[in-house]
């Protein structure tokens, strides 16, 4: 056997799994599967196998790996990303831990010297596998002195432990290529595998519930379908519905304000029994919901694995049958409540004398928000999606006939590294105009993800880049008490002096910076048509008080 057989072996096993994207951050000792990929490319499916696969290249790994991730994330598809050896592979780490916490199938294939070259100081050797020890739900290493029948086994088993095709939890795996030289291709070519199928095991019934006058549907972090899930059967049953920004279900009636009315002892007070779809992590109100005694959570997950952040659950179930509510106006106040909240959050948002002229995040994010509304939105963590959280839902967005937004977000770890990476690789994998709003800090986190090869396919992307020349999230969390000013600035503010509009234009970006929402509200008007950056000055010096302000409301 050869490392040329491995490799060709390897992506007929993706095509046969319908892997439709692998990205490759290129190298030496990974030149086997890199020219495997190429060749499907170039030479077409007809030759190679019966599935086509797009090759992505980036230079850095980590970028690659969350370029893999978005997509996989969107396609809810396994995305495989490739490396060299050495510390290639580490690089993969922050991705394959986000992987892990949200269920995304993500395919490591990194690449290795041969196993005889272990503990000898040879070139880029060292110890690879088992690197994701933890984060990975299979981990498996190929050598190329194996045969085609045992090479097919172990990928067929990996591909469908990412998918969660029998387990309903995929996730990320890792496989190890020990490759040998030589590393170029030869004559050498793969008999016919045999058809293969993997049954897929099934969500149980949905479980009936009472709906009492105090029930609330909460929709955390989740993929279209369960946010729509969640969205159809509060509006059956009639009964409020909490969903974050990224829950995909904050359509129609959903609460906008829901964070603040949840501290109201006559509405979140009140709250009897949750419905749980999907993560939700985003808040400290709705994680003291789900740690209250009094409220019975009902937790619907759709993998082998649920959330229980308060400890609290008393049910966990594939899906629900909620009944009508008895009482329509906990609803009804609820609606009422989001409304006055609303408004007084506009109110406090108008221009005041000595006020900083520059806009808000929350008015930037508002806008935003509504100038996607029915289109795909990708949210940074920290302070943006914090401000997409009290957004007013778009009137575009009521009614039947309406178009939900496609909103992602990587609230597996709610890290701000990979954000850019993450939205490009969404914006290629489903070729639709994407928009991502991210603070300055996550920008500059992935920065080499504005990275574009000449000979790359371009994302249709917009990013709207929240520049307050710092961490101001900080400002709203513990450290940024006035007792801590001496040390606040930094350590956690971390000021910076990059031109970000620069940056992206050194990168080929379509930059500018924007400083008045109207221009903003005009720009995010026209489609996005290609890379673009808008640079928008905000301020964080009296983000505390605006905190405290909210909160009182």
């Amino acid at each position: 056997m050869s490392s040329w057989l491995l490799a060709q072996c390897v992506v007929e096993q993706l095509q046969q799994a319908g892997v439709r994207h692998v990205v490759l951050a290129p190298g030496s000792r990974n030149a086997p599967l890199s020219m495997a990929l190429h060749r499907v490319q170039e030479v077409g499916a007809q030759e190679i196998g019966a599935q086509g696969i797009e090759l992505h290249v980036r230079i850095d790994e980590r970028s690659a790996a969350f370029l893999a991730l978005g997509m996989a994330r969107a396609l809810e598809q396994p995305v495989a990303v490739v490396t060299t050896s050495g510390t290639a592979v580490a690089n993969l780490a922050p991705a394959v831990m986000e992987a892990n916490e949200a269920s995304v199938p993500l395919v490591v294939l990194s690449a290795d010297r041969p196993l005889t070259a272990m503990n000898s100081g040879a070139s880029q050797t060292g110890h690879q596998f088992g690197l994701f020890a933890g984060q990975v739900r299979h981990q498996v290493q190929l050598t190329s002195d194996a045969t085609p029948k045992a090479w097919r086994f172990q990928l067929r088993v990996a591909l469908a432990l990412a998918t969660g095709q029998r387990t309903r939890r995929p996730g990320p795996v890792q496989v190890n290529l020990h490759l040998d030289e030589p590393l170029m291709p030869t004559e050498e070519g793969l008999d016919a595998p045999r058809p293969w199928q993997v049954e897929p095991s099934r969500p149980a019934a949905p479980v009936s519930l009472e709906a009492g006058p105090r029930t609330v549907v909460l929709a955390g972090d989740a993929r279209p379908a369960v946010g729509q899930r969640a969205a159809q059967l509060a509006h059956e049953a009639g009964v409020p519905l909490l969903a974050e920004p990224s829950s995909n279900a904050r359509v129609g009636q959903a609460i906008s304000t829901y964070r603040l009315l949840l501290g109201k002892p006559d509405l979140g007070g009140q709250i009897e029994q949750v419905v749980v779809f999907g993560h939700p992590t985003l808040s400290r109100p709705v994680t003291r919901l789900l740690r209250r005694s009094d409220v019975e959570v009902v937790v619907v997950a759709d993998d082998a694995r649920w959330p229980d952040p308060g400890f609290t659950a008393s049910r966990v179930v594939d899906d629900v049958e909620l009944a009508p509510a008895s009482d329509p106006s906990w609803l009804n106040r609820w609606l009422t409540a989001d409304l006055d909240m609303q408004t007084r959050l506009q109110l406090a948002q108008r221009p005041e004398a000595g006020r900083d002229p520059r806009p808000t995040g929350l008015a930037v994010a508002s806008l935003v928000v509504e100038r996607t509304a029915g289109q795909v939105l990708v949210l940074g963590s920290s302070n943006p999606i914090r401000d997409a959280d009290l957004a007013r839902v778009p009137d575009a967005l009521f009614g039947p006939q309406a178009t939900p937004t496609t909103v992602f977000a990587n609230r597996g770890l709610a890290g701000i590294d990979g954000v850019t990476s993450t939205a490009a690789g969404i914006a290629l994998a489903l070729d639709r105009p994407t928009t991502c709003l991210l603070g300055d800090l996550t920008f500059l986190h992935d920065a080499g993800g504005l990275w574009l090869g000449a000979l790359e396919r371009r994302p249709t992307l917009r990013l709207v880049v929240l520049d307050d020349r710092g961490g101001s999230i900080f400002h709203t969390l513990e450290q940024g008490a006035p007792e801590h000013e001496a040390s606040f600035e930094k350590v956690f503010g971390t000021p910076h002096r990059t031109d970000l509009a620069a940056l992206g234009a050194a990168h080929g970006w379509q930059s500018a910076t924007v400083d008045d929402l109207a221009e903003l509200g005009q720009r995010l008007r026209v489609p996005v048509r290609g890379p673009e950056l808008l640079v928008v000055p905000v301020t964080r010096d009296d983000r505390r008080a605006w905190a405290e302000r909210i909160a009182a409301f």
